[in-house]
């Protein structure tokens, strides 16, 4: 026998199905990908709290400087009553709206990840139908053996 021969008989004998390989890289590829969730998760909350610190930082930094100058340049900063209650009133709206606006992006969230999770769970039934067609399809057009 050749060696090339042996070489190539070896090559079949060690050779995978194809979706075998490739089932297999593709489990391997979403394993990774489910494991670093948890660390993206805690890196995009760490970011968002560090962007509202250097927000919140960044405004009191500035009211304090606005204040100072009008102390030192003698500018009447004093108030009047109706406008305090204005502030007060639309600050508390805003406050309202922001946590509004939480409850419907996890509402949201929750639509979505229930949504995932009924396809997730379709997905078996839809790969039974299609194993179905294809059998109709290739006994359709398959010639039996005699």
């Amino acid at each position: 026998m050749s060696k090339q021969t042996q070489t190539l008989q070896k090559q079949t004998q060690t050779s995978e199905n194809f979706y075998d390989v490739y089932k297999q890289n593709v489990e391997k590829y979403f394993e990774n990908a489910v494991d670093s969730v948890p660390q993206n998760l805690q890196s995009f909350a760490s970011i968002q709290l560090e962007w509202y610190n250097a927000w919140k930082t960044t405004v009191i930094s500035v009211i304090s400087l606005q204040k100072e100058f009008a102390a030192k340049t003698g500018i009447n900063t004093d108030i009047p009553e109706a406008a305090k209650t204005a502030i007060v009133d639309a600050n508390k709206q805003i406050i309202k709206a922001k946590s509004v606006q939480n409850q419907i992006v996890q509402a949201t969230a929750s639509a979505i990840q229930k949504n995932i999770q009924t396809w997730n769970n379709s997905a078996g039934a839809f790969t039974d139908l299609n194993k179905n067609i294809l059998q109709s399809w290739i006994s359709t057009f398959t010639q039996p053996k005699n």
